[in-house]
Parts: structure tokens; C-alpha cells; sequence
């Protein structure tokens, strides 16, 4: 037995634009299942209490709910982000009213770019 049949198995690791190209498809095929298949859907309601456009490189839209079951009883907050620029006017709207917002739940995304939660906001109705 040879060193070359012994190695040949991870030869490729020693040729740069082999590996590079790998790692780029299998990052790019990770982000595909990470955005496309969120890990959980539901309402929540209450008062936003916070929203804000924030971040150095990559702006993002974060916001604070305010959750109330019974009042004099402190409220949970729940924080949550926004991607889509015409939900974000809305919500900026309609603060100090009771909402109840949509959200998705995308676990394990690889950096805060996308936004610093993971849950993300696409639909909201205000309560009257």
C-alpha cells in the first residue's frame, strides 16, 4: 500500500478552488434550507413598546412587544425583527395601539445581518 492510495481520499483538501468552491455550495445550500423552512409560525398580541432601525453595516428593524394578560400584572416582553420595509412603516404607524402580529421562526441563521432575533414579523393587525 502507498502513501498516494492512503491520501487519496483527501487530496482534494490540498486544491484550493476545489475546496473553496465546496464550502461556498454547501454554505449556499444552507442558507437556501434556512430561509426557505422556518422552525415555527403563531400570533402574538400586545403594545409595541420599542421599534427601531438599527445596526452599523447591516440595518435592521427590531422592535419590543409588550405582552398583557391582565392589567396592573408587568407585562413579557418579546422581542422580534422585521425584514420587509412595508411592514416596518406599518408597525411604525400604528404604535400605542393593541396589535397582534405574525411571525416565523428561523433558528440557526450564521449571523445577526439578517436580524439580532430570530423571530421576524411579516403580517400585522391592529386590534380595536
Amino acid at each position: 500500500m502507498t502513501w498516494s492510495t492512503i491520501l487519496f481520499p483527501v487530496m482534494w483538501l490540498w486544491r484550493p478552488k476545489l475546496f473553496l468552491t465546496l464550502v461556498f455550495l454547501l454554505g449556499a445550500a444552507y442558507l437556501i434550507v434556512a430561509f426557505n423552512y422556518s422552525y415555527s409560525d403563531g400570533n402574538r398580541a400586545g403594545y409595541i413598546q420599542k421599534f427601531s432601525h438599527k445596526g452599523w453595516l447591516c440595518k435592521t428593524h427590531e422592535g419590543e412587544l409588550a405582552m398583557t394578560t391582565v392589567p396592573g400584572v408587568a407585562p413579557v416582553l418579546w422581542d422580534f425583527s422585521v425584514w420587509d420595509e412595508k411592514v416596518a412603516a406599518q408597525l411604525s404607524q400604528v404604535m400605542g395601539k393593541r396589535l397582534v402580529l405574525h411571525y416565523k421562526e428561523y433558528r440557526y441563521l450564521p449571523t445577526t445581518c439578517f436580524g439580532e432575533t430570530a423571530y421576524f414579523v411579516d403580517r400585522v393587525e391592529v386590534q380595536e
